[in-house]
């Protein structure tokens, strides 16, 4: 339980419907836990309901999910802590999400793998709502093939059974298992473990991270007969496969897990970020560096502090390095034309270029098509306001 609260408050996150905090559970637990654990060995703990929060998807639409309260997340830690190192071993090679050791990075470069080695065309299903639609009579039963203890399998349907408030209103759940509780990401791969059982056994190249599964094979006639027998699998466990938005085609180009595959020079395969990650880094800049809502370069810097490194982190396996010097180049330019606009005023323009080393010619040049921040951001700009100077105000470089 010690090891299970560090996690939580490490992890930190938001109160759930009983409105406490992580430090307010805290002081909740010193006069609370001992009845709790009481009610814990004696299976009479009642989980409360989640609360249910919105967010949006990068993609656009918006993403559910489910924020159990601070107690709560506590006992799934502790049950996952349990639970994950006696089920995780039975999990398939090719299952690579919200596992220990494994990553969205291990998921690509098996890709990546397959696709060099010839299967070129991939079956790419997308489940519809499937957090949503996790059906818990088949979930209990996998998952009572792999637990003994009837008291555990107990509470872990009272947590799949736990209810959604919504608006201040309580409604019952009779499927799903919302994403935002601890044990929800293992649940979801007892589930989905009969299928990649099912590939393996039938020696089919696949990588699976969470509910996105890519599965690669030679032609489209053989990804068409995979898609069939995915079609009728995932129907046995009561999920439904999303037919706008899975197909069966040519692996180039096509995104997973935010990149992509390409076909470079000698036959080489080699990893991109994709189309839709790059438009979706671009919003995110254009967000920060909006020139209206009065923010200053200090506080973009900020935000850039925050947002850069872990985009960068991710997409560290890109191969190709040009694209991000575009970004890099790109997004000082948005730089450089809010800071224009933050000087406003052309005797300003000119009197701080001039102070940053710009001759007359450029200042005045400049300072005469104030307003015009976008355009003047280009024109000989970039030799006053270098990338020493987005450096020394801390904005990270891609490159």
């Amino acid at each position: 339980m010690a090891a299970a609260w560090k996690r939580v408050k490490a992890n930190k996150g938001s109160a759930g419907v009983d409105g406490l905090t992580i430090e307010q559970t805290a002081e909740h637990l010193k006069e609370r836990w001992p009845q709790v654990r009481k009610e814990l060995i004696a299976g009479k703990y009642q989980p409360q309901a989640v609360r249910r929060v919105e967010i949006p998807k990068p993609t656009g639409g918006m993403r559910e999910l489910g924020i159990p309260t601070v107690m709560d997340r506590l006992i799934q830690q502790a049950l996952l802590q349990v639970l994950q190192p006696l089920i995780d071993p039975t999990f398939s090679e090719f299952s690579y999400g919200f596992r220990p050791g494994r990553s969205a990075h291990d998921a690509v470069l098996q890709a990546q793998l397959y696709v060099q080695e010839g299967f070129q065309v991939v079956v790419d299903v997308d489940l519809e709502k499937f957090f949503d639609r996790v059906n818990h009579d088949i979930l209990m039963d996998r998952l009572a093939k792999r637990i003994a203890d009837k008291a555990v399998l107990r509470l872990i349907r009272l947590y799949l059974q736990a209810g959604i408030m919504a608006g201040g209103v309580v409604m019952d759940r009779s499927e799903g298992t919302p994403q935002g509780g601890p044990l929800s990401p293992l649940l979801a791969n007892v589930l989905l473990d009969e299928v990649d059982q099912d590939l393996q056994r039938r020696g089919h190249r696949f990588a699976r991270y969470a509910d996105d599964c890519n599965v690669y094979v030679r032609s489209q006639k053989a990804g068409e007969r995979v898609l069939a027998s995915l079609r009728k699998l995932y129907a046995k466990l009561h999920l439904v496969v999303n037919e706008k938005k899975t197909e069966v085609g040519p692996v180039f180009g096509r995104k997973f897990l935010g990149y992509c595959l390409r076909r470079w020079t000698k036959g080489t395969v080699k990893i991109a970020v994709a189309p839709k990650a790059l438009d979706t880094f671009k919003q995110r800049i254009r967000l920060i560096t909006r020139r209206v809502g009065g923010k200053g370069m200090v506080q973009i810097a900020e935000q850039m502090r925050e947002y850069l490194p872990g985009w960068k982190s991710y997409f560290r396996l890109a191969q190709t390095p040009q694209t991000f010097k575009d970004l890099d180049s790109w997004t000082r330019h948005r730089l450089r034309a809010i800071q224009l606009k933050h000087w406003r005023t052309g005797r300003t323009v000119y009197s701080r270029l001039r102070a940053l080393g710009a001759n007359h010619e450029l200042a005045a040049q400049i300072a005469g098509g104030a307003g015009h921040w976008w355009g003047h951001s280009e024109a000989g700009l970039n030799r006053v306001l270098t990338v020493k100077y987005f450096d020394e105000l801390g904005v990270p470089r891609l490159t």
